[in-house]
Order: C-alpha cells, then sequence, then structure tokens
C-alpha cells in the first residue's frame, strides 16, 4: 500500500487526537454545576469521573480484535462515529444518559487510542517516536481547549448540557478527513497463527510498561475529573479553577513533543522520566497544599510534568518493540490493564472525599503513586526491546 505523505498523515493524525481528551476534560470544570443539578453525591460524581477511565481499559484490548476483522482504519472511523454519539448522549439532563455517553466515551477513547501508537508504528517506524511528540501534543491541546473553554461555553450558552455538546463538532470535523484521507482496505486473511496476538504478560519488560502507564494514567484522570473541584475547595472560583486546568494542560503541550526528542538523545530514558516526575510532584502537591500565591507557577510545573510524562509513556510502546504487531499488542497491554488500574485513582478520591475534606489526605495518596510511578520508571527507561522468535514467541533483548 502506498505511503501517505508524512505532512498529510501529521495533519490527519492531529485531528483524530484532538478528540480522544475533550470528552474526559470537559466534564471536571462543569462537575459542581451537573452535581447540584441532578442531586448527584460526591461518590456518585466520583463514579462519573471514574466511568470513562474504567472505560479506557475494558475497551482498550477489544481494539485489536476489531482490527483484525473490519481493519484498523475501518475501526478507528467506527470509534470516531461511536465517539460522537456519545458526546450528543451525555448532554442530557437526564441521569441515565450522562453515565450511558460518558462510558461510551471511554469506550471509543479506548479503542481509537489502542490504535494510533501501531498506526503511527506502521506508516513511520523511522520516526515513530517523534510523531508519538506530535500525537500526544494533539491529546494535551485538546484537553487544554475542553478544560478552559468548558464554563464560559456554559456561561455564554446559558447551559452545561450545551457546553457538552459543543465538543461532538471536533468529531464532525475529524471523521470526514479520516475517511477520506485514509484507504479503509479489509483486512487480509491470515492463518490462526498469524492471528494470535503475540502473549507478552510473561515479560517483566511489558508488565512494567503497563504498571508505569497505570500510574501516570491515574494522576492524569485525577487532574481531568478532580483538579477544578478540589481547586474550588482551597476557596478559587469555577472559572479560575477551570483556567488553571487549561493552562496547565496547555503546558503538556511543550513536553509532550520535546520529551521522545529529549528521550532519544541520551543511552536510556530514565533521566527524563525521573524529571518529569519530579515537576509533576511539586506542581501537583504544591496546587494542594502549597502557597496558593504560587497556584500559576505550580500548575504550569503540574503541565510540563505530565505532558511529558504521558508522551514518553506512549513513546515506549513503540521504542519497547521491534515491530507494529508486536507494537500494537503492547499498546492493548498497557492500555487496557492501565487504564483499569488508573480508573483507581479518580475513584479513590472520591471515596476519600466522602470520608474526609483534608486536602493533605488527598496529597498523600498523590506522593504514593508518584513514588509508584518513579519505581516503575527506573526500570521501562532502561534501555530494551520486546522482539519475537522464529518460533512466534515473545522475548526481550538488550539495545
Amino acid at each position: 500500500m502506498r505511503r501517505m505523505p508524512a505532512s498529510l498523515f501529521l495533519l490527519i493524525l492531529i485531528l483524530v487526537a484532538l478528540n480522544l481528551r475533550p470528552a474526559l476534560s470537559s466534564l471536571a470544570p462543569l462537575l459542581d454545576r451537573i452535581t447540584q443539578d441532578l442531586g448527584l453525591s460526591t461518590l456518585a460524581a466520583g463514579l462519573l469521573t471514574t466511568l470513562p477511565v474504567v472505560c479506557l481499559g475494558l475497551f482498550a484490548p477489544l481494539a485489536p480484535r476489531l482490527a483484525r476483522r473490519l481493519g484498523v482504519e475501518r475501526t478507528l472511523s467506527l470509534a470516531l462515529v461511536t465517539l460522537g454519539i456519545a458526546l450528543w448522549l451525555r448532554a442530557s439532563d437526564m441521569a441515565l444518559l450522562l453515565y450511558l455517553g460518558t462510558l461510551l466515551c471511554g469506550g471509543s477513547i479506548g479503542v481509537a487510542g489502542t490504535l494510533l501508537p501501531a498506526i503511527v508504528k506502521r506508516e513511520h517506524p523511522e520516526r515513530a517516536d517523534l510523531f508519538t511528540g506530535v500525537y500526544t501534543m494533539a491529546l494535551c491541546l485538546g484537553a487544554a481547549l475542553a478544560a478552559g473553554l468548558s464554563v464560559p461555553l456554559a456561561n455564554l450558552l446559558d447551559s452545561w448540557q450545551a457546553s457538552l455538546a459543543c465538543w461532538a463538532l471536533l468529531v464532525m470535523i475529524a471523521l470526514p478527513a479520516w475517511r477520506l484521507s485514509m484507504p479503509h482496505p479489509w483486512p487480509e486473511k491470515m492463518t490462526s497463527h498469524q492471528q494470535a496476538a503475540p502473549r507478552l504478560w510473561h515479560l517483566p519488560l511489558a508488565r512494567q510498561v503497563t504498571f508505569f502507564m497505570g500510574c501516570q494514567s491515574s494522576l492524569a484522570y485525577i487532574v481531568f475529573g478532580w483538579l477544578p473541584f478540589l481547586l474550588q475547595q482551597r476557596g478559587l472560583s469555577d472559572i479560575e479553577s477551570g483556567w488553571l486546568m487549561a493552562a496547565s494542560v496547555m503546558a503538556q503541550v511543550l513536553t509532550a513533543l520535546l520529551a521522545p526528542v529529549i528521550g532519544r538523545m541520551g543511552r536510556d530514558q530514565r533521566p527524563a522520566i525521573l524529571l518529569l516526575l519530579s515537576c509533576t510532584a511539586i506542581g501537583l502537591l504544591g496546587l494542594m497544599i502549597g502557597p496558593l500565591s504560587l497556584r500559576w507557577l505550580f500548575a504550569v510545573l503540574l503541565g510540563f510534568g505530565q505532558g511529558g510524562s504521558f508522551s514518553m509513556a506512549l513513546t515506549l510502546l513503540v521504542l519497547r518493540t521491534s515491530d507494529a504487531r508486536l507494537a500494537g499488542a503492547l499498546s492493548g497491554m498497557a492500555q487496557g490493564t492501565g487504564y483499569m488500574l488508573a480508573a483507581l485513582g479518580p475513584l479513590a478520591v472520591g471515596i476519600l472525599l466522602e470520608i474526609t475534606a483534608d486536602l493533605r489526605v488527598i496529597a498523600s495518596l498523590f506522593a504514593l503513586i508518584l513514588l509508584s510511578a518513579a519505581m516503575l520508571g527506573f526500570q521501562v527507561g532502561r534501555r530494551r526491546r520486546i522482539c519475537l522468535r522464529e518460533d512466534g514467541s515473545a522475548e526481550v533483548v538488550d539495545g
């Protein structure tokens, strides 16, 4: 199949990636209004922030299976269609539709997010890490736009439902661009041996990448789901807390693009990973228990750390595998199990808020997750790769 020009592929990649975070980050700034309008408890609000992350993990392993049946491109188109429908569904004052739309948002994003690293590895294997950085940058940009504009849109349209529905417009732009630009061939028939996905759970490296993805994603979805609400508990307005989250996510754009480049400069990625996690720690703990006079500095540091950490986690999916098939298998494993683990973070915050309003307790939870991420990062940062033996089994080799 003829390869798409790099510039056009990047443009389409950015358009698709812009859609994979607004469904998650647009809800948090409006969470206080939604809970008041619908009479939801703090625990029910926690479920609303946890549900999409659970679905990311549940649906991510389905992506390789759907791709083998329908083709990678057609599966991604189906995910975008489902996402558009879900965004309209959840813009409802009926709690049932709100939860159903949120569930479908998580499922469709889980499928699309699992496929994109493998598509990048297939289309441009020689620059997969740099293209992954651009993809991650677009994810961060979409999240920042949704976090910053959700409250102003709700005020302008006099409706939080209309504000949530607006993000379906991005899907209406990306879906035709993807469908018309990328060929949608049906997959060729494969033997049972070719269809079987490589088994990776027995490899310590694959498990370490998975748990590292889970830890850093847990912090990311805590920020998406709870940061504005937690800042409001410190006395900030809903508008300022939304803009602080937007500033943090916008700061992610820079390190999301640069992290793969910086990571390639050294022998391994350990120094970069530990530096990025340090920025995350200072920023997140500062916003929870630090002086509010430094809140904008803390927000930017948090963004620098989280943008680079997420970009590095996605980059590891292609750096630690030797071909697109293994990248897809590791992506499904890391994003499937990793996001299931990540869902425990927002849920734990909701449970803790039911018990206590002391943000020092919340900060202790964040510190524990950060410590776990640092220990895993020290392992996954070593220069190693997963390769296939001649008999089809996977092994880890140095270099």
